[in-house]
């Protein structure tokens, strides 16, 4: 038996789509929330950060925090660089991603911060040798170590110094290695281009020199204030 052919006379036509429907919604702030808060810190993590806002301090959010972990154990991070202690939340954070024999070198002028990140790296059982709180100017500090040594730095200190760190974290990272800019968004003023405030000429600044660097492959993430990522390659 010979089966019957079927021709089809007739085609759907499809409604043309405007380029405004290819562009996905933006979160709104209850999506952003949902995110942000999406992996619960851990309780240690947690303390710190109470700490760090009883202390009248800004520390990093729940979001920041968690991603910061995840990036310490997604590349097997065993030697990190921080810039700005963040009275202990970023660098327990990172600590929690990276294995137990690593160590995180910390740098901030602030004795305080570093008094609080102490305490905080006490607390969570990190040991001593697991961490190095290096009390100094960052741009004093940084010459002074070692070329090629670090898996990732993260840059979250001085605003108006950021080109500075991110030079530095060039020369520090091996390849393969990940600097992490903190604030990049700076809070939603580098998409505004009327604000030309100190702090954001900076930042733009240092975004522009880490997507020129033929070094870096970059992405900026909406991540808490912003988080800049570029891999060294």
């Amino acid at each position: 038996m010979v089966n019957p052919i079927v021709t089809r006379t007739s085609r759907t036509t499809l409604a043309p789509v405007s380029p405004d429907q290819l562009i996905p919604s933006a979160p709104d702030p209850r999506s952003w929330e949902y995110a942000d808060e999406f992996v619960a810190l851990s309780p240690e993590v947690s303390a710190a950060r109470e700490a760090a806002l009883a202390g009248e301090w800004s520390p990093v959010g729940t979001g920041t925090a968690a991603l910061l972990t995840l990036l310490t154990r997604a590349i097997n991070a065993h030697t990190v660089v921080e810039i700005g202690t963040d009275a202990g939340v970023t660098g327990l954070s990172l600590l929690q991603g990276m294995d137990r024999k690593g160590v995180l070198t910390s740098i901030d002028a602030e004795t305080d911060r570093q008094a609080a990140a102490r305490v905080a790296f006490e607390s969570a059982g990190m040991r001593s040798n697991q961490f190095r709180l290096i009390a100094g100017m960052p741009l004093d500090v940084l010459p002074k170590l070692r070329d090629g040594a670090y898996d990732l730095v993260l840059v979250n200190g001085d605003r108006l110094e950021y080109v500075e760190y991110v030079s530095q974290a060039l020369r520090l990272l091996r390849h393969g290695g990940m600097v992490v800019v903190n604030d990049a968004l700076a809070e939603n003023r580098i998409a505004d281009p009327d604000n030309e405030d100190d702090e954001t000429l900076i930042i733009r600044e240092t975004l522009d020199s880490i997507e020129e660097t033929e070094e870096f492959m970059p992405v900026l993430l909406p991540v808490g204030s912003g988080l800049l990522l570029a891999i060294k390659e």
